[in-house]
């Protein structure tokens, strides 16, 4: 936008992935930067009060900075990390300061109890699942728009690069193809359209399961399996084609670990299991307590639930949205477990779990601006925040998991 450049020094960590520094009384926003560093830039997006820049010239350059991996990373090229550039140790803690941040300028949390980070137990090659943009190819959306096919990405499982490699398909009937492989080594492609008659054709006699998200998120199973499966702490879990599950797996038991030791389950307890997927909190949860109530709005998760738990009998599974099944529920419950998408919760949820008397919630989010947000609503209801502990599912990348605990 401009030729001009000036000297500019970061200050700190923007939630979404820009280092940030002050320049004429306004807030620039540089990506492919490090907080501490200092750079000459270039303004591209003038908003007013922020701006945007690009980086022309490193001058002093943090000794948090390594050579990216990939050749697709950096400025014009793929968007999907955002974060090679940084030293992993270093990305670490620049996440937990970002979730100080968004709690106390989203939440009003000044002084929130963060806890240390704990970090993935693997940095590259631990996405398990990953949907690429079609559009004229199969690809990574582009920093300046588009999609960019790639040769490498470091961040995917080498089997699901493997596939992606060998696929010959017709695009111009499908939206996005999710490469998708399971514990034991099967995988699948799921493809999602505009029009249940939009069937890609597969130019290609690939070894691989094959399924179809249709316009209204049903799944259709075209060739092979509808599902695969995971192998998390010793228990295989089911998860159909369309249904959340995380994508690092080799992190997941460190969730779990997390999650049950922050509910202290004790024998008698009722639990309730919101957003419950395919079951993975309540398969834990179930040998400590009386009972559990999982509830699911996805119709293929919640059947997949119903296998993944069907050896316990204190499980109840229920299938709807939390906002239609909440008020239906009987029982007291001791503590309710929270795994909403990145959106967070409704106003209308908020003020159910206010209105509910549950003493303690665990609150599992992907965004910690949306955390932020609804910890702050449940505390005008009644609740105390008590602790949040950042957990990396993401590494190369600013997104970062969270586990907070709300007590009444």
């Amino acid at each position: 936008m401009s030729d001009e450049s000036f000297e500019l020094e970061l200050l700190a960590m923007a939630h979404g992935g820009h280092a940030l520094g002050r320049h004429e009384k306004r807030t620039i926003f540089v990506p492919y930067a490090i907080p501490g560093e200092i750079i000459e830039a270039r303004i591209t997006e003038d908003r007013g009060r922020i701006a945007f820049a690009e980086g022309v010239r490193l001058l002093d350059a943090s000794a948090d900075r390594v050579y990216p991996r990939c050749p697709h990373f950096g400025p014009h090229r793929c968007g999907r990390c955002q974060w090679q550039h940084i030293d992993y140790a270093a990305q670490a803690l620049i996440k937990q300061d970002v979730v100080s941040d968004q709690l106390a300028r989203v939440g009003g949390f000044e002084d929130a109890d963060v806890q240390p980070i704990i970090p993935s137990a693997v940095e590259w090659g631990y996405n398990y699942h990953m949907t690429m943009q079609a559009d004229g190819g199969v690809g990574f959306a582009g920093t300046d728009g588009g999609v960019l096919q790639v040769d490498e990405c470091h961040i995917l499982h080498p089997d699901l690069l493997a596939l992606y490699e060998r696929l010959d398909l017709t695009t111009e009937t499908i939206k996005s193809v999710k490469f998708q492989l399971g514990s034991d080594g099967n995988h699948t492609l799921i493809f999602s359209v505009d029009n249940e008659d939009d069937v890609p054709e597969l130019e290609a006699d690939l070894k691989t399961s094959v399924n179809l998200i249709l316009p209204d998120h049903e799944p259709v199973n075209l060739i092979g399996h509808s599902h695969v499966r995971y192998e998390i702490s010793g228990r295989w879990f089911r998860v159909t084609a369309g249904c959340d599950f995380r994508s690092n797996i080799a992190q997941i038991p460190a969730l779990i670990d997390l999650v049950l030791n922050l509910l202290n389950p004790q024998a008698d307890d009722a639990v309730l299991d919101l957003y419950g997927g395919v079951g993975l909190f309540s398969a834990v949860i179930a040998p400590h307590v009386d009972l559990v109530t999982l509830v699911e709005s996805f119709p293929p998760a919640a059947t997949d639930a119903e296998e993944n738990l069907a050896e316990f009998e204190n499980v109840d599974i229920i299938e709807g949205t939390v906002e239609d099944v909440f008020e239906t529920l009987e029982d007291q419950y001791a503590a309710a477990v929270l795994n909403p998408p990145s959106e967070g919760l409704s106003v209308e949820v908020v003020d159910l779990l206010g209105d509910s008397g549950i003493p303690r919630l665990i609150y599992i989010s992907s965004d910690p601006a949306t955390l932020a947000r609804d910890a702050k609503r449940l505390v005008l209801k009644g609740y105390q925040l008590k602790q949040v502990f950042p957990i990396d599912f993401h590494p190369q990348t600013y997104f970062v998991d969270c586990v907070a605990v709300l007590e009444r």
